[in-house]
């Protein structure tokens, strides 16, 4: 059995509710992907993945199915927490090599700040793995003209989920790179 995901994608929830595992549920159930037997995997998007949309993505899960996924979770039950969750992408130029993908799962971050950081977490991990590495103390802004610049990385994007936490209720955000294995 062949391993190695062909596409990958995006995809966010949030959840409230009374039950911490039911909020995770409805975060689950608003990213698309509560049907699927989810397994948590590592963060290396595989040489020759294809990044598509989430629409497309969502067209191929089958219910019940084992689907592997790099998730980002956040969750509070204090009213007014700030939570969120972000995965980041880093795809090399060269697409014989592997690319990144970055979980942030934070407090009192925006939704600007946690994209930021886990694109930036994303494209740092794979410069390093190039032989290429910036000012870690540059902001995001800065870091990622000079990765496109360098010509290794050729595309850094994200997904992030935000929410604030409800009097009485669980939050939870999730943030999802999900991966397919066949093409149909």
């Amino acid at each position: 059995m062949n391993l190695v995901p062909k596409r990958m994608f995006l995809t966010r929830g949030i959840g409230y509710h009374k039950y911490k595992l039911k909020s995770f549920e409805d975060a689950l159930r608003e990213a698309g992907v509560a049907q699927q037997n989810l397994v948590s995997v590592s963060s290396i998007l595989p040489p020759k993945c294809r990044i598509i949309s989430r629409a497309e993505g969502l067209k191929c899960l089958i219910p019940g199915a084992i689907c592997f996924c790099v998730m980002a979770r956040s969750e509070t039950d204090e009213p007014g927490r700030q939570i969120a969750a972000s995965i980041g992408v880093a795809v090399p130029r060269d697409t014989r090599k592997w690319g990144y993908l970055s979980e942030v799962h934070e407090f009192g971050m925006t939704k600007p700040e946690a994209s930021d950081l886990a694109e930036d977490l994303a494209a740092g991990m794979l410069g390093t793995t190039l032989g290429f590495e910036v000012d870690p103390d540059k902001a995001w802004s800065e870091k990622e003209q000079v990765y496109r610049s360098s010509g290794l990385i050729i595309r850094t994007d994200s997904t992030t989920q935000t929410g604030r936490g409800r009097k009485g209720l669980w939050t939870t955000a999730v943030a999802l790179a999900v991966f397919l294995f066949d093409e149909k």
